[in-house]
């Protein structure tokens, strides 16, 4: 994969894809370079002036390209429920799921069903939403990924007994990192249900390094002054790269021919640069965790899988 680039993306001519936070940043890039390469995309964003919005830049900058936009907020599993009725309704099948969207740093907060915000948002959403449209990705296969986006910050917040921690211990930071630990060990649990099944469909995940974009942006604003909103300030103009190649680890996981179950890509420095394997902290492969977070997960959204035999 040395050297590899948006140009070295395969055909994607009758392939749909789903990706979530379409609207800008890493998400943007990523629906538009499927769409660039063939794909049907949905553009799956909490704002519908800015999911439209996204979808007429797209259409400017791709010409003849397929795309649409559905309404999709991770925060309200009710939302999520609506989005998977909705494209069931206009599509049979899903070839690829990229589950991008996400908060960072966030002051504590808790979603319409209750959950602290992080946890809510970057991993019971996605996880519900991955449930409840795996029918449409099970009639896709073979062939077909479901991506989840971590960060290498992950190494910030290793998952506890409750995974989401309490109200009293929260430090934003570290219920990122424990957030982004569990899409990694989502990622791990659902390769291990894949590859047990004999199914077809692949589970990988990837980070974009240290990308500029409207996430970084935003954890940099709840304090405004202090020093670490300084710090992200300063990165973001001096150190990050721009959205277009924190995109790719993304781009290389949802298509690249080869990649296997449970494979995390990242940028070759770890914060820039071409996409290769990630290292990825010890307890994100862990099974009995794993299995912790898939039961808590299933409980507190109510979304059991089907099976995932082919």
């Amino acid at each position: 994969m040395t050297g590899w680039n948006a140009t070295r993306i395969p055909d994607q001519s009758g392939r749909t894809a789903v990706v979530t936070g379409a609207n800008s940043g890493i998400g943007y890039v990523t629906a538009r370079e499927l769409a660039r390469h063939g794909a049907s995309v949905v553009l799956a964003c909490r704002s519908a002036a800015r999911g439209r919005d996204a979808v007429s830049r797209l259409r400017r900058e791709v010409a003849s390209c397929d795309v649409r936009f559905l309404e999709l907020d991770l925060a309200d599993l009710s939302s999520v429920r609506q989005f998977a009725r909705d494209f069931a309704r206009h599509r049979p099948a899903l070839d690829l799921l990229v589950n991008n969207a996400g908060v960072m740093a966030l002051p504590y907060g808790r979603t319409a069903d209750g959950f602290e915000t992080q946890f809510g948002v970057n991993h019971l959403g996605h996880f519900a939403l991955t449930g409840l449209l795996l029918p449409r990705l099970l009639a896709a296969a073979p062939g077909a990924r479901i991506v989840n986006v971590s960060s290498v910050l992950h190494v910030l917040g290793r998952p506890g007994p409750s995974f989401e921690g309490s109200e009293r211990d929260y430090r934003r930071w570290t219920a990122y990192g424990r957030s982004k630990s569990a899409n990694l060990l989502f990622t791990h649990a659902l390769a291990r249900r894949f590859t047990a099944a004999g199914s077809a469909i692949t589970a990988a995940a990837a980070h974009p390094g240290y990308a500029s974009t409207n996430l970084h942006a935003g954890a940099s604003r709840p304090e405004g002054r202090g020093l670490a909103a300084r710090v992200m300030a300063l990165g973001n103009g001096v150190l990050a790269q721009p959205a277009a190649a924190g995109a790719l680890p993304t781009l290389y996981a949802a298509t690249a021919p080869g990649v296997r179950q449970d494979e995390f890509f990242g940028p070759r420095l770890g914060w820039r640069g071409a996409p290769v394997r990630s290292w990825r902290a010890r307890w994100t492969l862990d099974d009995a965790a794993g299995e912790r977070l898939w039961s808590t997960s299933e409980k507190l959204t109510g979304v059991t899988f089907p099976p995932l035999a082919p």
